[in-house]
């Protein structure tokens, strides 16, 4: 259909929100085309919709038999020793019997059950979940983890965004995944943050023989992934309980802002890393800037607000939003043990004003993630860390959105992806070893 990738994101998440929606009742129509062989003949079964009854049970001397409403439906060289068929229920059978309406559990029929409600039954890909991880809070339409000291949304609407930041990161980077050094076959892999489990879902499929295992609060990571990936609900500033020295390769994203003692985090990713590992961590600076304007920028306006609001909120959480100012990664990873550490950063066009044409799809796409993710951004730390009104925070937001939308501006942020790996004992023994004696 030549659809763009934004567009398909949108169309898929409009499917998706309404098949989660219990009160639709939704259902799928099953059909069975299937070969019956007997001594003398093959006959081919095709099963209609309220045309054909079935009896699947096996039969002496043949093999599966059908009774249609026409004749030439059924063998007449066929014997069954089995019963007939029961008849309809709305429940249907697995036999295949024609059936009414399927019965509807009791608690789905009320017609003032709201959406959050109905998509509240939801299985994770690892194990089930206590109903402490799935009951949600709402501020301003949105959900929130029960989690108090977290920010973000973990709704639909903030899902497509952080797979919209995947896919424009996916653009940028040529669908490199990462940029450590890792080799061609990485065998346990963690992803911490991981949000949708877009990256790991794309890594696991990208390295077939490595186990990866993406880690989050909230379980809305998808079901159906590949064999090698899973996900696990955790916090990942709690102790981590996986054997020391167990990944080759820890990848942590866009979690500026989410984390209350990066050292922590830095020193439990070392201390799980074999030797050799790599940590890497994708961050964005939480400011915006003009290129147009440069340091012309007027001191009110909304894009140095926004910065200052954003960082003295995410200060009053206790989690700073500066982790990439001053090469703060770089070092936090430094004093945890790590070497051979590289720092990387791009600007990152928002809007499509840039003349490269992958920087302008880049720029397409990540405006459009920000504008539907703003709302997302702010919410929480505004209302509940400023102690801003909701007519505040919507006022507030939509000045942002009408900056982020003025092309004029050329706005854009700062990508930054900072990795380092934990020395080997060669690398101990080297650096030991006394200095050779000059001649």
């Amino acid at each position: 259909m030549g659809w763009g990738y934004a567009k398909i994101v949108v169309f898929m998440s409009e499917m998706r929100k309404s098949i989660r929606d219990l009160r639709l009742q939704s259902y799928i129509k099953l059909s069975l085309l299937f070969i019956a062989t007997s001594c003398r003949q093959i006959d081919l079964i095709i099963c209609q919709e309220n045309s054909t009854n079935y009896n699947m049970a096996s039969t002496e001397g043949s093999g599966p038999q059908v009774s249609a409403s026409t004749p030439a439906a059924k063998s007449p060289s066929a014997k069954s020793s089995s019963p007939p068929a029961a008849a309809s229920s709305p429940a249907g059978n697995a036999n295949g019997t024609e059936a009414g309406p399927i019965v509807v559990d009791p608690a789905f029929e009320h017609d003032d059950l709201t959406e959050a409600e109905t998509e509240s039954i939801h299985t994770s890909s690892t194990a089930s979940l206590t109903e402490s991880i799935t009951e949600y809070r709402r501020i301003l339409g949105r959900t929130y983890t029960q989690k108090v000291d977290y920010w973000g949304p973990n709704d639909e609407k903030q899902n497509e965004g952080l797979d919209l930041a995947h896919y424009w990161e996916c653009v940028f980077f040529d669908d490199k995944l990462f940029l450590a050094p890792i080799g061609d076959s990485p065998h346990k892999v963690l992803d911490i943050g991981t949000g949708t489990g877009i990256w790991a879902i794309d890594f696991a499929d990208e390295f077939p023989s490595a186990e990866v295992i993406g880690v989050d609060i909230s379980p809305i990571q998808p079901s159906w992934v590949p064999p090698n990936c899973k996900f696990q609900i955790d916090d990942i500033e709690a102790d981590w309980t996986w054997p020391t020295e167990f990944f080759d390769y820890v990848h942590i994203r866009h979690l500026e802002g989410c984390v209350s003692d990066w050292p922590k985090l830095y020193s439990q990713a070392f201390e799980h890393l074999v030797p050799g590992g790599y940590v890497e961590v994708n961050e964005l600076d939480l400011e915006d800037y003009s290129q147009a304007l440069g340091d012309n920028l007027p001191q009110d306006h909304v894009y140095r607000r926004w910065a200052k609001i954003m960082f003295e909120s995410m200060d009053r959480l206790g989690k700073t939003g500066k982790q990439t100012r001053d090469h703060g990664v770089a070092n936090g990873m430094r004093d945890a043990g790590f070497v051979d550490i590289v720092e990387k950063s791009w600007p990152i066009p928002i809007g499509g004003w840039a003349s490269d044409p992958k920087l302008k799809e880049v720029g397409a796409v990540n405006l459009q993630y920000i504008d539907q993710s703003l709302e997302g951004f702010g919410t929480f730390l505004l209302r509940q860390m400023m102690g801003w009104e909701d007519v505040e925070i919507l006022v507030f937001m939509s000045e942002m959105r009408k900056a982020l939308r003025d092309l004029k501006l050329q706005t854009y942020f700062t990508l930054h992806v900072v990795y380092g790996r934990k020395p080997e004992e060669s690398d101990e023994q080297t650096s030991a070893a006394p200095a050779a004696a000059v001649a």
